[in-house]
């Protein structure tokens, strides 16, 4: 969920350097990491670098093919279609494999617009949950939001969520439907992008302000305030 066309803003230049000797990489989608890629400008050739798909779908069965570069002595890099690899994206099953098989595992800095979005909401960013996506269908959103309120109530944690940018109105229409009028909401919008947009009001606030979201990355957090 970071914004497109940010990357000389938000990878530091030792991630940079880090990369640069890799050639083999899992990826989400070929497509768009060989253009992330090749927009750093850091390799001779994109055209000789290795990519694999490691996805939701993976199965755990597949993990032993797609890792043979590293087994045979090359570094190899996950790289997240829009956060950080294994935290609320693909990741997790790879770095488990190499775990396995004492092979060192190096993180490297990125941005994670939950994670932006969190320190700049005001709301409790000592427990907090991902949730991914609420459901399509209006009857299971509005019981996962209410559920997810009383969570918050007893725990004081923050609950984070991501939509497509065509159902950002669908979701907030659902949250200002569902949430108690004190409850706090926060609303994230094209987060590190140029139109970067973060607001925290309470839902009385939000449905009095008759707000209409654009159709851009968005993340939505309910929680309260410290």
């Amino acid at each position: 969920m970071i914004a497109e066309a940010t990357q000389n803003e938000v990878i530091p230049p030792h991630v940079l350097t880090a990369l640069r000797p890799i050639t083999h990489f899992l990826v989400e989608d070929a497509r768009t990491a060989r253009r992330f890629l090749s927009s750093l400008k850091i390799y001779d050739s994109i055209e000789a670098l290795h990519f694999e798909v490691l996805n939701k779908d993976t199965r755990k069965e597949e993990l032993h093919e797609l890792m043979k570069p590293l087994l045979t002595g090359n570094y190899m890099a996950i790289i997240s279609e829009s956060g950080c690899p294994g935290v609320a994206d693909p990741g997790a099953m790879a770095v488990a494999y190499a775990h396995e098989r004492n092979i060192q595992v190096i993180p490297l800095v990125g941005p994670s617009s939950i994670l932006l979005a969190l320190m700049a909401s005001g709301l409790n960013g000592q427990r907090f949950a991902f949730h991914g996506y609420l459901p399509v269908d209006g009857k299971e959103a509005a019981k996962l939001i209410k559920d997810l309120e009383r969570e918050m109530e007893l725990k004081g944690q923050t609950q984070l969520f991501i939509e497509t940018p065509y159902r950002n109105n669908q979701v907030l229409e659902h949250l200002l439907r569902g949430l108690k009028d004190q409850t706090m909401l926060t609303v994230a919008v094209d987060v590190t992008g140029s139109t970067e947009n973060i607001r925290t009001k309470s839902v009385r606030e939000w449905k009095a302000s008759k707000a209409q979201l654009p159709k851009m990355p968005c993340l939505f957090l309910m929680g309260q305030t410290q």
